[in-house]
């Protein structure tokens, strides 16, 4: 019997759908592609049949962990916003990207095979982070303490050039100042 995906999932079993993407992200990025399923769903302490029930095929599960990164750091904006003031809401952002992307690189050969599959994970990448960033610039604009004349996209990708550049063990308070020298480019006026 097959169940409409229309339907919200009972608590527990998305508790379980949590647990096996937390898992998958995890061990795909500390161990590669080479990780097995049982592994992933022993991790998340359910069973295979569980893995299996929410995510079909292997590749499944890679897309399905890529994207909940996607949605944990474009979702987050409001809740920042909420509890920070504009300019600490955009850093603290930065710093959340900047995790989404480490653990983005270290799912890259996980990735590669779900696209050699015919899927692209990366479809509503851009324009996802692209809006979020658009949320945090308005904020920032609104409050006066970052500049107008810088596009949202301009900095998804200053973001991503940072994280490449970081993105070897190590590099994290690196990073760090980089996110910190970006804000400061960020309100510097002409």
């Amino acid at each position: 019997m097959a169940v409409s995906s229309d339907r919200p999932l009972r608590a527990d079993a998305r508790r379980n759908r949590d647990l096996l993407l937390a898992s998958a992200v995890r061990l795909f990025t500390e161990r590669g592609l080479d990780v097995t399923l049982d592994a992933i769903a022993k991790d998340a302490g359910v069973g295979i049949g569980t893995l299996y029930r929410h995510f079909p095929t292997r590749e499944a599960l890679i897309e399905a962990a890529y994207r909940n990164e996607l949605t944990v750091v474009c979702d987050a904006v409001p809740d920042l916003l909420a509890a920070l003031p504009p300019e600490q809401a955009l850093r603290a952002w930065m710093d959340r990207f900047l995790d989404y992307a480490t653990t983005k690189f270290g799912m890259a050969d996980a990735l590669h095979a779900v696209i050699a599959s015919g899927v692209n994970p990366y479809a509503e990448s851009l324009d996802r982070l692209v809006s979020a960033v658009e949320a945090l610039l308005t904020a920032t604009a609104t409050s006066g303490t970052v500049r107008t004349d810088v596009s949202a996209e301009d900095v998804v990708f200053a973001l991503s050039g940072i994280a490449l550049a970081t993105s070897e063990p190590g590099r994290r308070e690196q990073a760090s100042r980089l996110l910190d020298l970006l804000l400061d480019g960020l309100r510097y006026r002409r």
